[in-house]
This record gives C-alpha cells, sequence and structure tokens, in this order.
C-alpha cells in the first residue's frame, strides 16, 4: 500500500511538471482565438523549452554560484509545491505537508532567489525587475493569506487536506465567505503569475515588465527551466484554487476509478481556468505601475471581508 500511494505521487509530479506548458500554450492559444488570431498552437511551449534546453547557455563572466542555481531552485520549489497540493487525491505522501502558510512560504523563497539573482550581475534591468517583484510580492503575499485563511475556519485547520475534505464533505454549498476569498484569489493569481493587468508576460518593454526583468540575463537550459518554473507555478495556483473552490471531484479513497475521474476532472477545471485567464487578459488593459498596489490593496480587502463574514456571521 506504501508502493502505491508513492506511485499516486509520482504519477501526479509528472502530471504537474508534463502539463504545466500544456496550459500556458492552451491560454495563448485562447487569446489568440479571442484576437481573431489562429495562434501558434498548444504545442508551442514545448517546442520553446526544446529549442532552449538544446542551446548553450551564455553566463557573464561575473556571475556567481547563486545566480546559476537559482534556476535549479525554483524549478525545484515549484515542482515540490505541484507535489503538496491535493488536487487530484488526499491520498498522498506529501499531502500531509501541503499547509496553507507552508506553500506560501514556498512562493516568496523561490522569489527571493529570483529577485538576488537579478540583482546578482548589477544590471539596471534586472535590479529594476527585483524591487517591482518584492513590491508586488510585498502586496501579494498577505492578501494570499487572507484568503487561505477563509476555508481554514471553514475546516478549523490550515492544512489543506483537511480543507479539501471538510468542503468536499459539505456539497455544494455557496458560503459569502467563500466568494469574497474567491475574488480575492483570481487577483492574486494574476499578480503572482505576472499576468494582465498586473504585468504582460509577452512584452519586453523597459518601462512595464516585470517578471521578464528577471530573466533577460537567462539563456540556454537556465531560461528554460525558468519558464517551466513559471509555467508550473501557474498550474498549482490554479491547482490551489480549483481544491479551495472546487474540491468536488477529487479522490479521497484508494479506488482507481476515483482517481482516473480525478483526473479527467482536473483537466477539464484546468481548461476552464485557462479560458477565463484568456478572456481576463483579453478584456483588461495592462495596470500602470503605480495602480498595482490600488489592485492588490483590493484584493486584501476583498479577502478580509471574507475572513470577516465568516468569522462574525459563520457563513
Amino acid at each position: 500500500m506504501t508502493m502505491d500511494l508513492f506511485v499516486r505521487q509520482g504519477a501526479q509530479i509528472l502530471f504537474v511538471v508534463a502539463m504545466a506548458p500544456l496550459l500556458s500554450g492552451w491560454v495563448r492559444q485562447c487569446r489568440a482565438w479571442l484576437a481573431n488570431r489562429a495562434g501558434a498552437g498548444l504545442l508551442q511551449p514545448y517546442r520553446e523549452l526544446f529549442k532552449l534546453l538544446r542551446k548553450q547557455p551564455i553566463v557573464a563572466h561575473d556571475a556567481s554560484a547563486l545566480f546559476l542555481a537559482t534556476p535549479y531552485i525554483v524549478f525545484t520549489v515549484m515542482v515540490v509545491a505541484g507535489a503538496m497540493v491535493p488536487m487530484i487525491t488526499t491520498r498522498l505522501p506529501l499531502a500531509g505537508a501541503a499547509d496553507a502558510v507552508v506553500l506560501a512560504g514556498m512562493f516568496t523563497f523561490a522569489r527571493i532567489f529570483a529577485a538576488l539573482a537579478a540583482m546578482d550581475l548589477g544590471t539596471a534591468f534586472g535590479s529594476m525587475g527585483a524591487r517591482r517583484t518584492m513590491l508586488v510580492g510585498f502586496l501579494a503575499e498577505p492578501a494570499l493569506l487572507m484568503v487561505l485563511f477563509t476555508p481554514a475556519l471553514i475546516s478549523g485547520s490550515t492544512s489543506l487536506v483537511v480543507i479539501v475534505r471538510e468542503l468536499a464533505h459539505h456539497g455544494v454549498i455557496l458560503y459569502p465567505s467563500m466568494v469574497f476569498a474567491a475574488a480575492a484569489y483570481v487577483m492574486v493569481t494574476l499578480a503572482e503569475n505576472a499576468r494582465l493587468p498586473v504585468d504582460n508576460p509577452d512584452t519586453h518593454l523597459e518601462l512595464t515588465m516585470i517578471h521578464e526583468a528577471l530573466n533577460l540575463e537567462y539563456s540556454g537550459r537556465y531560461l528554460a527551466l525558468i519558464e517551466w518554473g513559471s509555467a508550473i507555478k501557474l498550474f498549482v495556483y490554479i491547482g490551489i484554487g480549483a481544491a479551495l473552490f472546487f474540491p468536488w471531484g477529487i479522490a479521497q479513497d484508494r479506488g482507481l476509478d476515483a482517481l482516473l475521474i480525478a483526473y479527467a476532472l482536473l483537466a477539464t477545471k484546468l481548461a476552464v481556468a485557462g479560458i477565463g485567464l484568456a478572456m481576463i487578459e483579453t478584456l483588461v488593459a495592462k495596470l500602470r505601475l503605480f495602480r498595482v498596489p490600488e489592485f492588490l490593496g483590493t484584493a486584501f480587502l476583498l479577502a478580509v471581508l471574507g475572513l470577516l463574514v465568516r468569522f462574525l456571521f459563520g457563513h
């Protein structure tokens, strides 16, 4: 039975790592369709990753070991986060470590290393991107924690496994507090994953880029790991949102049928979330950098309102 659990854990890790670029390609393709364009296809992210992995990386002479190690650290942290989140089943060896606060800390850990690596070479764009990234993280993390505390109050625990089991056991119940939390979580997801309206992942304009400014000095396999880690991060954020706000279908027993259904339902949730993300990025314009604190302040306010509604009224 222990071997069966480790096989399921490995299957989830492979699913997250392999399907994360496909999710990014799906979002791109949906944006292309909404803009009445043909698009590059769902497999374009894989082609880009394979091309980068085959290229010889070019590294500055004064780059430190931190600069070289950061892509591996960021990629590993995102893979571990994807392995911990009970997005398919709650019976996983690492699922017990899926505490909401721990997950938020893991994202912060990866962000700190990315910012330090961007400042390592002393370039203007790298330092600018590091400052902007830390600003967004400083504003998004409190909102994320407030969002996670709302389902934690409902279930009585900050463990995602307990939260999923409790919310799935309640059935389809519309909690007003969870509506506020879901709206705030969408805004935090957009900010943390460098999506519109906070950032545009498809541009390299000097005055507007945030995430891309961190990666300008990377090439070859290092850039491939960074881009792959970013795709996994988006996958994990959507997986956390599905586990918190749409936990139905997540396997809670050892049956193979329930596991296959859980994989199919997760793929459906990811597809729907990709369409929603593409619609948001098509309909909204990018905010000025000085308006980002207002955007994330609104997310924090919505998250706190959800927490207060649950704490004061029990709904």
